[in-house]
This record gives C-alpha cells, structure tokens and sequence, in this order.
C-alpha cells in the first residue's frame, strides 16, 4: 500500500478551520466570564467556561461598543454569547468569535465568592482595626508560594538587587488546583510556629483566573490569614485582580514584585537617610573645628597672649577710675544724707511732741471713760444686791417667828414636827419662837396629848432648857 504524503501543520489547521467555520456558523453558548483581557485596541478576550469545560472567545471592538454601557463585561458573570467558531492558525486553537451578547446573572463562582466576602466582612475579617502594620525595618522576611514559579524568582531578584542583606525563608505550597488550600494554609501556620519567626510574611502568586486563583478565595485560607500572628501581605494576582485574602491580609499590593519592592524599599529609604545624616554629621564637624581652629589662631595672635601686661595695665588704670568715681560717689551720698537729715530733725522733734500731747489727751479721755464704766458697773451691782436682799428676806424663816409663829423640831432626829400624829407620850421636843428656844415633853391626856413646857431661854443662849416644867394643853 502507498504512503499518503503528509499534510503541512498549515494544510491541516487550514482544513480543520475550513470543517469548523462551515458547519458551526451560528450558535449561542451560555456560561461565565473568565480570563478577561480588555486590548488597546478595544477588543475583548475571555473564555467562557462551566463545570466541564471552557471555549475562548473574542469580541471585538465595534461590536463591544455596542454593549459598553449596557453590558459592561467583568470576570465572574454569566453570559450567553452568540457567533461562529474560527480558528486562529499562529496557535492553532479554535475559539467564538461573539457578535451579539445577553447578561444572564453572577456564574456561580462569583456567587460563591460574593457569598464567603458577606459572611467574613459580617464577622469582622475585614476591619481595619484588626489590621496589623507592617514593619518600617525588616531584614527577615517569610514567603508562602510556589518553589518553582516566577514570584519566587521575582522577590529574590529585587531583594538582591536592593537589600542583598535580607534572610528570606520560603514555605513552598501549591498556588493552584486541588490542595492548594490546605499547602497555603500550612506554609502560613509553619512561619508563625518557627522559633525565629520573620517579622512578615508575603502570600502571593502571579495573576491568572478566578479559577486560577480560586485558593485564595477559600475560607480555610482566609482564617489562617486573620489567625496569623504575623502581619501578613497579600500580592495575588495582577492590580485588577482581588481575592478574599486581599480583604483579609494586613495589607495587599498589586503584585509579589510590589510586595518585594516595599519591605526592601524602606530598607532603601532608610540607609539613604542614615548616608546623608551620616554626611551631615561629618559636614558640620568640619565646619565646627575650621571655625575653633579660626578661634584659637585668633586668640593665640591677640595681645593677651602676646604683651600680657598690655591688657593688665589697661584694666588696672581702668579699676583707679572706677575707684576713685566710687569713692567721689560715696562722700557725696554721705554729704547730702547728713543735710537731709539736718533738715528734718526739728520736724521730727515737733512732731513727736505734737503726738505725744495728743496721746496724752486721749489716755486721759480713756480713763474717765473707765472711772464712769467702773462706778456704773458698782451702781448695777449694788442695785441688784439690794434686790437679792429684799427677795432672800422674803423667804427667811426667822421673819415668820417675829410674826408669833414657832418652829417645832425633834432634837433627836433634827426633823421638824408638823403633825401632832408624829407626837407620842413622853417625847422630848424643841420649839423655836423669834427670841429664844425652849423643850417640853409631851403627855397625854387620855386622848388628847399636851406639853410640860420647860422655863424658856432668851435667844442669845440657843438650845438650852431651864427650869420649871410647864404644861400646855393644845
């Protein structure tokens, strides 16, 4: 059997196309947003994709202006797109070329996307008060991605060219596919358990889809993120591209070269601010022991080093002059002292005799003011005595007995008799009148007890009984 000669890749990507533009000419394919790249030149490319598969599309730019406002294209949409399939022979893959579009709602990684954002941004994942700074100098720096793609190769080619002095310590981890997650998560957890941890710790990967990126959109990632104790910056992604750990980290950048560029930057910035205080600092020195330097020739060439006793006699004339000043100064402060004092002695003699009459006449005027102060007061008291004397007279028992009245009392018991029912027969008892005192026993008759009344003393012998005994009846 002959051999067939071989077609050319052209001859056989022409065919296909030619199968391909001729018998898919009109079709409408319906799923969501991916890879989108707006061109200079207007015209759009993405892929749209669903659980299966994916097919790549091209819009270009007069039809894109037609639905600019209306439909404006972003990644995560759910489109229904209708064309024809072409090929494009330089790669030699086929694709939609779109003519017409209808937005038919969120695919459904947007949604998944949109639904963990609420729900980490209502528990408080977000807030910027949780937001750690990152630090102004740092010389250790902890990376969680990929050991083999472009971002390691990119953060160490801008450390070593700005801050050759950086330790970087990598925690490799897929950034991509099934597991990537977890290896994200672990590579964080690792930094943070080391016995020198870094002082940051940079999470990134190129740029790419959402499904691409779609590991640092799951939930595991972005608490392990929150939960680090390290401040972590997120460059996932190109600048247009967001995920929920951008949302998350203490900081985000657009890219793991901006991430690289910043904690190597202020390193930067500040060895350059320490070279020119460093210049500075010397520069002032410099001036500094130039003008000391000008300071002590001059000193050196005066004539207080060079004719000493020039300087010494220019000053020793100068304190005679200001001797010979004071002592002129003193004699006439002295001098017009003495006059003043002079003046003001007779004054002085006036006055002092003028007050002391004065004085004189008040002490006087004081006083009589106490003589009259002192004989009132006498007259008040004497007035107020008279007063008692009446009052106490009133009261004294001694003026009832001038009335003929007499005072019975008990010598035994000193207590005064005011009841014949506290008499008995025989009962010595003492009666006091207004000029003497005499005793009387009591007797009785039958019932009716009397007195045998013993001859009375004269009051100037008190208490003292005589005599005969008399008898009273009562």
């Amino acid at each position: 059997m002959a051999e067939s000669k071989p077609e050319t890749v052209l001859e056989l990507t022409r065919r296909i196309k030619f199968l391909l533009e001729s018998t898919i000419t009109n079709v409408w394919v319906e799923g969501e947003v991916s890879n989108l790249t707006i061109h200079a030149s207007g015209h759009a490319y993405f892929s749209l994709k669903d659980a299966g598969a994916q097919i790549s599309c091209t819009l270009f730019g007069y039809t894109r202006s037609t639905y600019a406002k209306t439909i404006p294209l972003k990644n995560g949409m759910k489109l229904r797109a209708r064309g024809s399939v072409s090929v494009y022979e330089p790669r030699g893959s086929y694709q939609l070329n779109v003519r017409s579009i209808e937005q038919t709602g969120e695919g459904d990684l947007m949604l998944k996307f949109l639904e963990l954002k609420n729900l980490l941004q209502a528990e408080g994942l977000f807030d910027s008060a949780h937001k750690r700074p990152i630090p102004a100098f740092t010389t250790y720096v902890g990376i969680v991605t990929s050991s083999t793609g472009a971002v390691i190769r990119d953060i160490l080619n801008v450390t070593r060219r700005r801050f050759p002095n950086m330790h970087i310590v990598l925690a490799p981890a897929k950034v991509q596919g099934e597991g990537a997650a977890e290896e994200i998560v672990a590579g964080i957890e690792l930094l943070n358990s080391l016995p020198n941890p870094p002082s940051v710790i940079i999470v990134g990967r190129g740029g790419g889809s959402m499904e691409d990126l779609w590991c640092f959109n799951e939930e595991i990632v972005a608490r392990a993120v929150y939960n680090s104790q390290i401040p972590v910056i997120s460059a996932v992604g190109h600048e247009t591209d967001f995920t929920i750990c951008d949302f998350v980290a203490d900081l985000r950048v657009p890219t793991p070269s901006a991430a690289a560029e910043m904690v190597c930057g202020q390193m930067e910035d500040l060895t350059s601010t320490l070279r020119t205080a460093n210049q500075r600092i010397n520069n002032a020195l410099d001036n500094r022991l130039q003008l000391l330097r000008s300071r002590l020739k001059a000193a050196a060439d005066s004539k207080l080093f060079t004719q000493p006793s020039f300087l010494i006699n220019r000053y020793q004339q100068h304190v005679d002059m200001l001797s010979q000043q004071l002592h002129t100064a003193m004699n006439e402060r002295i001098s017009d002292i003495k006059l003043r004092l002079n003046s003001s002695i007779p004054a002085m003699l006036h006055g002092a005799t003028q007050g002391m009459h004065i004085f004189k006449q008040k002490l006087e005027r004081v006083n009589q003011a106490l003589d009259r102060a002192q004989e009132k007061q006498i007259l008040d008291k004497k007035h107020k005595l008279e007063n008692l004397s009446v009052r106490l007279e009133s009261v004294n028992p001694k003026a009832v007995l001038a009335r003929g009245y007499g005072i019975v009392t008990n010598p035994a018991t000193g207590k005064t008799i005011r009841s014949v029912q506290n008499l008995s027969d025989g009962i010595v008892v003492k009666t006091e009148l207004a000029d003497g005192t005499f005793q009387s026993i009591v007797s009785s008759d039958g019932n009716k007890p009397h007195f045998r009344h013993t001859v009375p003393q004269k009051r100037t012998t008190p208490d003292t009984s005589c005599g005969e005994q008399m008898t009273f009846d009562f």
